[in-house]
């Protein structure tokens, strides 16, 4: 008992653990609801993806800088790649690339304005590292251009670049796997030094009682077992619930589904920031967006050459294409200062707002 109070006590919003069983309920009970299991199943996550986060720091701390380092970059975005392959296997080829979409707009955008403006409200101006925050927005338009073309490909109409599209892609993103393994080696090992703040920021710090490394492990995988179990339920009631709410996958997939993902980011970097961590709160957000781009979308490519119906490619819509290269051009234009107010927030919330309400007004 002693062991589960200290493990409920690390996550702000375990809570909400009381929607997973209830969640299970009415999946079983209620089938002719699926607005309602949608609804709980994406509750259920929330808690789930902020236990995995936990334990995996705690893990980190047991295995020292560099490997802790790896675990935390590369498990950041554990929830949203669970999700994703879940629907991948189910065929929902359009949500998986909406929910990507999804997620890296929102780190850049919801995640670091909610993190300014929280922490702008209780410090006046703010300050951060830039260069690894430049480092990251550096690799977010290399993938944005990696999808832009193969994007370009699809709606040429030209039948011989369409059928390469796919093998466009593979090798894209067999690329882009490589420039993120060079991308922790460079901020974890060779040039580590360049991603502390100034005054020792972006030194990590491990709140609350250590846990045993076999705990830990233990949470991941009884946590990562959970994730996938409410995964496929709400990719089961996901079509159904759009349509009763009349929204598009478009819309659910980068509004609704991102956000139930990317909770975790978002209470942590906003805690962050009002402790006045800038470094963190900035990586947090960047980073997510990072290891989407640079991490999850290329390997989802690959795995879907064998669990998916057929291969998911790069291809996105041209909407799609289009918010991700706005989002990084603007993220990139309000870090490139190393300072933020609370009205650096604002201006980020209020474009995410306009690139929800113009996904909300395409019709399905």
């Amino acid at each position: 008992m002693k062991t589960l109070r200290s493990v409920l006590a690390e996550a702000p919003l375990a809570w909400l653990l009381f929607a997973v069983p209830v969640a299970a309920w009415a999946h079983h009970a209620r089938p002719d609801s699926p607005l309602l299991v949608f609804a709980l199943a994406c509750l259920a996550i929330v808690p789930l993806a902020g236990l995995l986060g936990v334990a995996t720091e705690k893990l980190a701390a047991r295995t020292g800088e560099g490997i802790g380092g790896f675990l935390n970059a590369t498990l950041g975005n554990a929830a949203e790649l669970i999700i994703a392959l879940v629907a991948l296997r189910a065929g929902m080829l359009d949500v998986v690339k909406a929910s990507l979409t999804g997620s890296i707009i929102g780190n850049l955008l919801l995640v670091l304005g909610a993190a300014f403006l929280a922490g702008g409200l209780r410090h006046k101006v703010q300050s951060f590292a830039t260069i690894g925050a430049r480092t990251q927005i550096g690799m977010m338009a290399l993938a944005a251009m990696a999808i832009l073309v193969p994007s370009i490909f699809a709606v040429t109409n030209a039948g011989e670049l369409a059928s390469r599209s796919i093998t466009f892609s593979v090798v894209v993103s067999a690329i882009l796997l490589v420039v993120y393994i060079c991308s922790i080696v460079f901020t974890l090992r060779t040039h580590a030094h360049l991603f502390h703040g100034e005054e020792g920021a972006g030194e990590v710090e491990h709140h609350g009682i250590p846990w045993s490394t076999s705990l830990a492990v233990g949470v991941m995988a009884a946590v990562t077992i959970l994730i996938v179990w409410m995964s496929e339920v709400l990719v089961e009631t996901v079509e159904q619930a759009s349509h009763a709410l009349g929204l598009s996958s478009l819309f659910v997939g980068i509004v609704v589904v991102a956000v139930v993902g990317n909770a975790a980011e978002h209470s942590t970097a906003v805690l962050m920031a009002m402790r006045n961590r800038m470094e963190i709160a900035v990586s947090i957000a960047i980073g997510s967006s990072t290891q989407i781009a640079l991490f999850v979308a290329p390997l989802l490519v690959l795995v879907s050459l064998w669990i998916a119906p057929e291969p998911l490619s790069l291809a996105f819509a041209g909407v799609e294409v289009f918010l991700v290269m706005a989002a990084t051009f603007v993220a990139s234009i309000l870090i490139v200062g190393g300072k933020s107010t609370w009205f650096t927030g604002v201006q980020l919330l209020a474009m995410y707002v306009i690139m929800a309400v113009t996904v909300f007004a395409i019709p399905a």
